[in-house]
C-alpha cells in the first residue's frame, strides 16, 4: 500500500507564498517520480549497516545478501567493543568507525552522508544482527526501481504473526498502538513504522533533513514523519523477521522510553501543524532556497 500525508504544507521562501511553493514541490516530485523508474534502471545500489557489537552476526547476515543485486555495503561502527570491525575489514566492506557510541540515529546520519557520497541512488538499511530475512533485499528495492514509492518499508505484521515469530507480547502491543497513533497523526494506513528494514530512493535523503534529527532511536519515527509532511510515498513489503539470542534487542525500559519519545515527537509535530510553529526538522531542504532566472 502506499500512503502520503494529505495537506502537505512547507515554508514560504524569498517572495514564493507557501501555496506556490507546495504546488512547485508537488510538481517537481510528481515528475521525479515519473521518471525515477527509468532513471533506476542502472541505478547503483548501496546497502548500509549501522552497527554495534555485531560481531556475532555480521558474516551470516553478509552471506545471505544476493551480491548480485546490490553494487556497495557500507558498514558504520558505532563504537563496538567486540570483533565487528575486524570482521568488517575481513569482509571488505566500506568502513566507518565513530570515534564513540554516539547512538543508532547518530550512526544512521552517517550511513546515509557516506552513501550519498559514493552516489548511490537508492540505500537500503539492514541490521547487521541478522534478525531481518537478506535473501528479500531484492524485493526491497523493486518499488523504487520501478517508480512506485520514495521509501519501502519492510514489515513485520504483513508477513504471518510476529508473535509467532518471536516477538515479546508487550513489544507486539505497544508496536501496534503507536503505529494506531501515528497513522491518526500522518493520515496513513501502514501496517508499522518500527522496522529496521528500509529502503530510500536517493532524493528522500537529499531533501529530507535527517541530520537535525535524534541521534537515539527515535530518529526511524522522526525520518517518517518528515517524510510523510513531505509527501514522499511510502510501500511496504513483507518480511519474515527472527529473534534470538544474538540479535540485538532492547529492553522493557529502552522500549518504554522509545514510546515516550514518538508521543513527544507526534506532539511536536500536530503543535507545527496546527499552529504553524517554526520548525526547520519538518522543512524540505530545498524549500529553504530557489534558483532566480
Amino acid at each position: 500500500m502506499i500512503g502520503e500525508a494529505p495537506g502537505t504544507s512547507r515554508a514560504s521562501v524569498a517572495g514564493c507564498p507557501e501555496e506556490c511553493l507546495s504546488a512547485i514541490l508537488e510538481k517537481s516530485r510528481e515528475e521525479g517520480t515519473a521518471a525515477q523508474a527509468a532513471s533506476t534502471h542502472g541505478a547503483k545500489i548501496v546497502v548500509v549497516m549501522p552497527a554495534y557489537n555485531a560481531a556475532k552476526t555480521l558474516k551470516i547476515t553478509y552471506d545471505a545478501i544476493p551480491q548480485q543485486a546490490i553494487d556497495q555495503i557500507i558498514l558504520v561502527d558505532d563504537g563496538s567493543t567486540d570483533k565487528t570491525l575486524e570482521i568488517a575489514r575481513e569482509l571488505q566492506l566500506t568502513v566507518f568507525v565513530h570515534t564513540r557510541n554516539f547512538g543508532y540515529g547518530a550512526n544512521q546520519k552517517t550511513c546515509y552522508t557516506e552513501a550519498l557520497k559514493e552516489g548511490a541512488d537508492i540505500v537500503v538499511m539492514l541490521h547487521p544482527d541478522y534478525q531481518y530475512d537478506p535473501t528479500l533485499l531484492p524485493q526491497i528495492i523493486a518499488p523504487i526501481k520501478a517508480g512506485e514509492a520514495d521509501i519501502v518499508l519492510g514489515s513485520r505484521f504483513l508477513s504471518g504473526s510476529a508473535v509467532k515469530q518471536g516477538m515479546p507480547w508487550w513489544k507486539f502491543l505497544g508496536n501496534k498502538f503507536l503505529t494506531a497513533l501515528e497513522n491518526w497523526a500522518l493520515g496513513l494506513k501502514l501496517s508499522e513504522y518500527h522496522t529496521g528494514y528500509r529502503a530510500y530512493h536517493r532524493r528522500v535523503l537529499e531533501e529530507i533533513p535527517f541530520s537535525l534529527n535524534s541521534d537515539k532511536f527515535v530518529f526511524d519515527q522522526e525520518f517518517l514523519v518528515q517524510a510523510a509532511h513531505l509527501g514522499f510515498s511510502i510501500k511496504e513489503v513483507p518480511v519474515p523477521t527472527k529473534y534470538f539470542a544474538e540479535a540485538s534487542k532492547a529492553s522493557f525500559v529502552d522500549s518504554t522510553i522509545y514510546g515516550l519519545s514518538i508521543l513527544a515527537l507526534l506532539g511536536r509535530y500536530l503543535i507545527y501543524r496546527v499552529f504553524r510553529v517554526e520548525s526547520r526538522q519538518f522543512q524540505s531542504i530545498q524549500a529553504r532556497y530557489r534558483r532566480v532566472q
